[in-house]
């Protein structure tokens, strides 16, 4: 079970209707806000297909496709960030000796997208559909 959903503090209002002021609103979609609320989870930051991704035990992510079958482990080495009980040690560029494992739940493809290139006076246009592959990960564990 992820911390964020399980240990909410009470004493600030959690409904963006409910805010008593502008400043309380925009406090509740700050995301810095919600990360220093949980300052004393596991978190970290991982770096896979060109992008980066803030995980934490227990979370599901969809991840540009890897090579690895339905219930295999896979190993993240590329770890930019690592937090635990509220120290976070920032790698330059990365976290030496930290890996985040997680295992492989399905793979699939995204909504199909649809790329149309249309020439105007040239009576040429074009029509593509595109269907990114993904792999949906479950992560497991974050280790120093």
């Amino acid at each position: 079970m992820p911390y964020f959903s399980s240990n909410i503090k009470k004493s600030f209002t959690l409904c963006p209707h409910l805010a008593r002021s502008k400043v309380e609103r925009a406090l509740y979609f700050s995301r810095f806000f919600w990360y220093s609320l949980f300052r004393m989870a596991e978190l970290a930051i991982i770096r896979t297909g060109g992008k980066q991704y803030l995980v934490e035990p227990g979370i599901k992510l969809k991840i540009e496709k890897l090579l690895a079958e339905e219930g295999a482990e896979v190993v993240f080495d590329e770890v930019l960030l690592l937090s635990k009980d509220g120290k976070a040690n920032i790698g330059a560029p990365l976290v030496e000796g930290a890996k985040v494992k997680g295992k492989v739940l399905a793979q699939g493809k995204g909504k199909k997208l649809i790329v149309f290139k249309f020439r105007k006076r040239k009576r040429s246009k074009t029509k593509q559909g595109h269907r990114q592959k993904y792999t949906e990960v479950e992560i497991t564990s974050i280790s120093a």
